[in-house]
């Protein structure tokens, strides 16, 4: 199986204030599907580019949960981790997925604006990817309502938001719906993911 790492949301415990990185359990199941063996990050930027050069990932996935620090977030240990992360993957040529907040990460890495969202946050709704549609789940509270001339935008929702990228010369991408929140996964996530991290 391939190791890829993969990033956490920042949690802060009520009663202790203690700042804790999790993952929804989910994440293990969906990817084991896809071939994948997890390997979670933690929110440390110096550390976490050490971290996935020594166990050598073979891709990384930026996670979904916290807004970025940019535009309200209360989790900068995330965003310079993720941006740490983005910059050594990309001088190694290492594929990196963004979902949800991931996408929003690497857009605003590539300089595209997020704008607060209104009715994205539903069970489900219709995007157009590579001029497909399908239903997907929605939680997020910000879009993209462009890209940049690195990023290409292949996915669409009805109201001419983003929900899915992919950079015209390496092997980033993002997608704005969560697959591991899906019951069961559905086959063609897995298939997208397989084929993401697959040999090119």
């Amino acid at each position: 199986m391939k190791l890829v790492g993969i990033t956490q949301r920042v949690v802060i415990d009520p009663r202790h204030g203690e700042r804790r990185d999790a993952l929804d359990q989910r994440w293990w199941s969906l990817l084991r599907e896809s071939g994948i063996c997890a390997v979670p990050i933690p929110n440390q930027p110096q550390f976490a580019t050490e971290f996935a050069a020594a166990v050598s990932l073979s891709g990384i996935i930026f996670s979904g949960g916290n807004d970025l620090a940019y535009y309200g977030g209360d989790a900068p240990e995330r965003d310079a981790t993720e941006a740490s992360l983005l910059r050594w993957a990309r001088d190694g040529r290492v594929p990196v997925l963004g979902v949800c907040r991931g996408m929003q990460m690497i857009l605003h890495s590539f300089g595209v604006p997020l704008h607060r969202a209104t009715g994205h946050v539903t069970s489900a709704h219709p995007v157009t990817v590579d001029n497909k549609e399908r239903s997907v789940n929605s939680y997020h509270g910000f879009v993209a309502r462009e890209s940049s001339p690195d990023l290409e935008a292949c996915g669409w929702a009805s109201d001419g938001t983003v929900e899915a990228v992919r950079h015209q010369g390496e092997r980033i991408g993002g997608i704005m719906w969560h697959p591991e929140r899906n019951a069961p996964f559905d086959s063609l996530d897995v298939r997208f993911i397989c084929d993401f991290f697959g040999e090119k």
